[in-house]
């Protein structure tokens, strides 16, 4: 039995309340017997900026980069709207991502059974969703140089930001995209903009040679970005896995998390390449949605996504596949008994608050495992 290193960075808003919930998950695996999990907590964003000036501390980067995984809540709020830019609360998610070298970002968006009433879409474009968006982290516009704001000759400004991709950089979020869809339906859609974009040229012909050097048992399809939304919207269950570039991807899995009725049910993965010693990644799991700083602090915030984040965690950092779709299928139960924050609730359905979903999903933990 082995024992797994998690460091915790709630971080602000909401992020603390939907951590809670994620300990009791925790505590209930470390009581169940067998692999034990070793938690840490740290400091990120607003709340690290308030105590050591900075989006995270050099101590708490250095057990982020020694844990076996990271539990990651939500960053940012109109409290640290006026601070300097290098060390907004973003910037803490950031440099993580950056200094472990989180590269591959897995954005499953599932539809619940019994939540197929509360997507924006009617029941039979929704019921069944199930595909998985991987978006390259590490790479293009949001880190690529120059990006500055410069003072032209007319008086006028200029804002820069560079869309910039190596060979390597889409050879590996390929590779990740089609190993995942074997173990799904095996197919892939790459999406990204060759019509007027350089960048989307290269990414289509180095995703299709990787296809073919490799992975020619995989389905491949290419969509131009903007057209993937409006399919995503028109008719999403034609998508099994999309593999994108970072911009392309921080927006169509918003997009994915609202076909499924909320932003308060997508988890994520971010994961970094597997250590060659060891074959281990370095990995940092968190929900899609924000710190939504206007209901931090009220109890009304959905943990399910948190939650879910940490059966993503069981699942591809410690291989515990069971234990994930044991977890899940406690967070399915507990939505098919009506149980609903408000987000998500409907007619019909009983409203809870943060800490009651955290126990009703614990309840059903202990119901299966019965």
């Amino acid at each position: 039995m082995a024992t797994h290193k998690l460091l915790l960075l709630p971080g602000d808003g909401i992020g603390p309340e939907i951590m809670t919930e994620v300990k009791k998950i925790i505590a209930w695996f470390n009581a169940r017997g067998g692999d034990t999990f070793e938690t840490d907590q740290g400091l990120v964003g607003g709340s690290a900026y308030d105590a050591h000036g900075k989006s995270i501390s050099e101590a708490d980067m250095a057990k982020a980069m020694a844990a076996d995984a990271v539990i990651f809540g939500a960053v940012g709020g109109p409290k640290w709207d006026k601070v300097p830019y290098d060390v907004r609360p973003e910037a803490g998610l950031l440099r993580l991502r950056k200094d472990m070298q989180l590269f591959a970002n897995l954005r499953p968006a599932i539809c619940y059974p019994a939540l197929a009433d509360a997507s924006s879409l009617k029941r039979e474009i929704i019921e069944g969703l199930d595909i998985l968006i991987v978006r390259e982290l590490t790479g293009g516009v949001y880190f690529g140089e120059p990006k500055e704001i410069i003072d032209l000759p007319n008086g006028q400004k200029r804002g820069i930001d560079t869309q910039v991709y190596d060979t390597y950089e889409i050879e590996r979020i390929a590779a990740v995209a089609f190993e995942l869809a074997r173990t799904r339906r095996n197919e892939v859609c790459s999406m990204e903009k060759r019509n007027v974009m350089k960048s989307g040229v290269l990414w289509n012909d180095v995703v299709t040679a990787t296809h073919a050097a490799r992975f020619s048992d995989v389905k491949l399809s290419h969509m131009l970005a903007d057209a993937g939304g409006m399919q995503l919207v028109r008719w999403p269950k034609q998508f099994d896995v999309i593999v994108t570039d970072n911009l392309f991807g921080d927006m169509l899995s918003d997009v994915a998390a609202m076909l499924t009725g909320s932003l308060g049910m997508l988890p994520s993965a971010s994961l970094g390449a597997p250590d060659a010693a060891t074959g281990k990644r370095k990995a940092l799991y968190e929900p899609v949605h924000g710190s939504a700083p206007d209901i931090a602090g009220t109890g009304a915030a959905n943990p399910i996504a948190m939650i879910a984040s940490f059966a993503m965690c069981l699942r591809y950092s410690f291989e515990k596949v069971a234990e994930a779709d044991l977890l899940d299928r406690a967070i399915s139960a507990t939505l098919d008994k009506g149980l609903r924050t408000k987000d998500i609730a409907s007619e019909g359905s009983t409203v809870i608050g943060t800490s009651q979903m955290g126990d009703a999903i614990v309840a059903e933990l202990n119901a299966l495992s019965a």
